[in-house]
Parts: C-alpha cells; sequence; structure tokens
C-alpha cells in the first residue's frame, strides 16, 4: 500500500502514481484494486500539503484508514511512506501521524549518498521519538557513484539501534522480484505479531 502519492499519470486503470503501478506489479496476483492501494492519489508531484493545496484538497487519514480495513485479515503488509517519515500532510497532520495510525513497525530505507547518515541517524531518532518500532533498515545504493559506501552501511550499522535487512544495488529499473534477493526479511517476520 502506498496511502498517499503526489504524481499522478495516466495507466490502463486510470490515473495512477508510479509508485503504485511498482508495488502492484511486485505484489502480483494479490495487490488489491489501486484507488484501495493509494485512497490519496494526488495530481502534481510536489510535497503532499502542497499538491492538496493546490488541488483544493484537504487531506485526512479517514480515506487511507478505510482503505486498510479492507484488507484481508492475517496479510502481511508493506506500507510506503511519502517524501520521508516527518513530511507535512497539513496544517496539523504529517507522515508521523500516518504511521502512528497504522501502527506497525517501522522499516527505514536509506538512500545511499552523501549525507545519508545524518538522514538516517535523524530519521531514527525521530521513529524512536514518535514512539514506534524500528524494525529494520535498507541500505539502497541511489547514487552509483558514491565514495565508500561500505564504509558508510558500516557506519550506520553501528549506529542504527535495528538490523540491516540487506543492501540493494543501484539498478534502475530492475524488476522487484530479483531485488528482493538482496533482502533478509526474516528479522521482520520473527517480529511481526
Amino acid at each position: 500500500m502506498k496511502p498517499i502519492a503526489a504524481g499522478a499519470i495516466a495507466a490502463a486503470e486510470g490515473l495512477a502514481n508510479e509508485d503504485t503501478l511498482a508495488l502492484a506489479h511486485a505484489a502480483a496476483g494479490f495487490a488489491a484494486p489501486l484507488a484501495t492501494m493509494t485512497p490519496i492519489l494526488l495530481a502534481e508531484p510536489l510535497a503532499p500539503h502542497i499538491a492538496a493545496e493546490r488541488g483544493g484538497r484537504e487531506l485526512s487519514l479517514d480515506p487511507v484508514l478505510a482503505a486498510w480495513r479492507t484488507r484481508p485479515a492475517g496479510t502481511f503488509a508493506v506500507i510506503e511512506g511519502v517524501g520521508g517519515f516527518r513530511v507535512p500532510l497539513g496544517p496539523a497532520l504529517d507522515t508521523v501521524d500516518l504511521a502512528r495510525a497504522f501502527g506497525l513497525p517501522v522499516v527505514l530505507v536509506v538512500g545511499l549518498r552523501l549525507g545519508c547518515l545524518n538522514h538516517a541517524l535523524l530519521t531514527a531518532e525521530s521513529i524512536a521519538h514518535a514512539g514506534l518500532p524500528f524494525a529494520g533498515w535498507i541500505a539502497n545504493l541511489v547514487d552509483p557513484a558514491m565514495a565508500v559506501p561500505d564504509e558508510n552501511v558500516a557506519a550506520l550499522a553501528a549506529r542504527l539501534p535495528a538490523p540491516l535487512l540487506g543492501r540493494l544495488p543501484h539498478a534502475p529499473g530492475a524488476d522487484p522480484r530479483a531485488l528482493a534477493a538482496n533482502l533478509d526479511l526474516a528479522p521482520l517476520l520473527r517480529a511481526a505479531p
């Protein structure tokens, strides 16, 4: 599920977000309708609160939680955020509220590039401050020219209070199922309620 997405494109099913389409592809045979996977779709690829304001909308978690309640019982869920852990959704609403509403363990995807150490460590502090369980993190090589990525991953592994679940190579357009071979989700499954 990608509950809130900013940036719509034409798809066979109507307007959709590229991330939602990628999730549907990755979950082939298990995916819900696109409108259930992304109950809040904003036209412009902007920060959600800005896209909503420009589209004359006020964001609420109500449609997101209504879509969430339609999932089959016992489903293993992956919920993708929108732009980061602490992104404004409105004057008094942000993605931390969204994470709290789901009440699920958080998996941080760290984009390996210059500045990732600060970003990941501050995000981990924010997860703890929000009182949410930090289940693990994934190192994603978004900048193939990044100097010393192994040393950065080691620095994060020594400092983040959650297990490294895997490392994703720089692979634009790669098949999600092939990339999944780089992950070890066993710690998540052991921690599932």
